[in-house]
């Protein structure tokens, strides 16, 4: 008899976990089958978050392509008082290079489901970088897809959440990595028929190399090197260990490179890697730092 209660009671659950997993499905073959059709067409993006949304709660959500030369093109996001035009602006120029999601799969070639933390250095957070894009908007917690297109061409999906001590609790996770496969051939679809040829100057090379190169004019190999890591949101103990040296003598190297570039802090650091590198006009490699610095031409004297 107890044998049989129990049979019951694991038969009554899993027939409620089916029921529970039914709606769930049905929400995602309709969503799907909406999108299939919508492959190519505007209002793609829209519908991919709202099933997204659907499936996972989120607060905040956006969806940036990212053409093999040209800068990150913004398919999707969702305007907010905390993120300004202008901080979009300055992200989509060239701070993005120095993005977590962008590195993993530009430099290390990755592609899936991954949270924020999973593919950021130690001292991120600390960083002006994250101070500026992430904290900016309202964050505790992301969970973005990675998903190659074509050739160097790539798709970033970030979904947020914001309410404080917010987390993506792992069912949640795991739903978002059950379904990758899918949204993978729906954005394959989508922007392999929506892009365009690229040709002419490889931008997104350009920011590489000038991000590679700042400071290299001013500075030695090693503050170069230094300075690069920090600007990448590492911290004192991460640039040692990827260095090889002490932390003493990475503190040291950062004194150094501080005095010579004339900033005091890491926020100053970072605001001068931006405004040199968006104050370049035809930029044909080496460090903007150059033109930068340059002083501006004389005025020609008034003529008698």
């Amino acid at each position: 008899e107890a044998l049989k209660t129990s049979g019951n009671r694991a038969m009554m659950a899993s027939q409620s976990a089916r029921r529970t997993r039914m709606p769930a499905l049905e929400t995602f073959s309709r969503h799907v089958a909406r999108l299939i059709a919508g492959t190519g067409k505007e209002g793609f993006a829209e519908s991919l978050v709202g099933m997204l949304r659907d499936l996972v709660p989120v607060d905040d959500a956006s969806i940036i392509f990212y053409s093999e030369t040209q800068l990150p093109l913004v398919e999707y996001f969702e305007e907010k008082e905390e993120v300004g035009g202008s901080t979009l602006d300055v992200f989509v120029k060239g701070a993005f290079v120095l993005d977590p999601y962008y590195l993993a799969a530009t430099r290390d070639r990755q592609f899936g489901v991954f949270r924020l933390r999973d593919l950021s250095p130690s001292g991120f957070k600390d960083s002006e970088y994250y101070k500026t894009w992430y904290r900016n908007c309202g964050y505790q917690d992301e969970c973005g897809f990675i998903i190659p297109t074509s050739g160097e061409s790539f798709v970033n999906i970030a979904l947020g959440k914001t309410a404080a001590r917010a987390t993506f609790s792992k069912r949640e996770r795991q739903v978002l990595e059950n379904i990758y496969p899918t949204v993978e051939a729906l954005c394959q679809q989508h922007w392999t028929q929506s892009t365009n040829k690229d040709g002419g100057i490889n931008l997104r090379a350009q920011l590489h190399n000038a991000l590679a190169s700042f400071g290299s004019s001013l500075l030695t190999e090693r503050e170069t090197q230094v300075i690069n890591l920090v600007l990448h949101g590492h911290s004192t103990k991460t640039v040692a260990d990827k260095l090889s040296i002490s932390m003493e003598t990475v503190k040291l190297h950062r004194k150094h490179a501080y005095a010579k570039l004339e900033v005091s802090s890491q926020a100053e650091l970072f605001y001068l890697f931006l405004d040199s590198l968006m104050s370049a006009q035809g930029y044909e490699g080496g460090d903007t730092l150059v033109a930068y610095m340059q002083p501006p031409p004389k005025k020609p004297s008034p003529q008698l």
